[in-house]
């Protein structure tokens, strides 16, 4: 069938008037940058235009909600960009409801507004990108949301009073302010979690914990590099200013806000909650 033909498709097995399907089809192929294509076949077309044929399907029926599984996983990369952000156009002019599963977070992080996080079939999380971020209930939603990964370090509770610090091999955490009302007794394992692009090299203000490793490989991006270093008791994935020119073998002295922190319980896995900040 011709592209017209597609879009029409679903319409004439409803039969809706001729007359209206030829109207829902225009508006349609002009939302999705089709209109000189209706005279097309399919096999005519590139991989981003056939996944906007399939968007075109489902507009053309004016439904209450959209449901869209994977639908830019047999693109290339190039398209994919292109194509997720043909769909946020689309979402802002229907302003319509679109549920969308994906297996690629960044997918989810750039194009949700609420985001659905589950695991083996279980629900983790729900919420804006912005607060499965900055906290996330569990280790899976911590590790999941995020590109690179986040770094986890096994720490154990040290010290008392004001002196209370979070210390493991080769890294030392003073005690948060905003988890100083859960961390528990002396002597605690916890598990302690930071972000690659959340550690620095070089000055920073405020309180911060510190991770010793020694750089192991490093992947030159340009304006940053992604560093792959031992320590903390396991490797430690850094993102950083390309300025600094680190190359393997380099000892490194990374720090990391405080405020950027995350604790977990190691047994439950879950995020121990935030108190009020000292």
């Amino acid at each position: 069938m011709t592209i017209r033909d597609n879009l029409a498709f679903g319409l004439k097995l409803r039969h809706i008037p001729k007359a209206q399907i030829e109207t829902r089809v225009k508006e349609a192929a002009a939302i999705l940058d089709l209109s000189r294509y209706l005279d097309r076949k399919p096999r005519e077309l590139s991989g981003g235009q056939r996944q906007r044929v399939a968007l075109g399907r489902a507009i053309v029926r004016e439904p209450a909600v959209f449901l869209m599984d994977e639908p830019l996983s047999n693109l290339d990369a190039k398209l994919r960009v292109e194509t997720r952000a043909n769909i946020l156009r689309l979402h802002q002019r229907l302003n319509t409801t679109f549920v969308y599963v994906t297996h690629d977070q960044i997918e989810a992080m750039t194009m949700g507004s609420r985001i659905a996080v589950m695991n083996e079939g279980r629900l983790q999380q729900v919420g804006t990108p912005q607060e499965l971020y900055d906290r996330p209930i569990n280790r899976f939603v911590a590790g999941f949301i995020g590109s690179p990964a986040m770094n986890f370090a096994t720490v154990e509770v040290a010290g008392t009073g004001d002196a209370i610090a979070l210390q493991g091999s080769n890294i030392t955490v003073p005690l948060p302010p905003q988890f100083r009302e859960s961390i528990g007794a002396t002597g605690r394992q916890l598990i302690v979690g930071f972000r690659p692009e959340h550690l620095v090299l070089g000055p920073i203000t405020g309180a911060t914990a510190t991770v010793n490793a020694k750089a192991e490989v490093v992947e030159y991006l340009g304006n940053e590099e992604l560093i792959h270093a031992s320590g903390a008791g396991r490797d430690i994935v850094a993102v950083i200013d390309s300025s600094y020119k680190v190359r393997p073998g380099d000892m490194l002295e990374l720090k990391v806000s405080l405020a950027r922190i995350q604790v977990f319980d190691p047994d439950t896995n879950f995020a121990l909650p935030f108190g009020p900040a000292a």
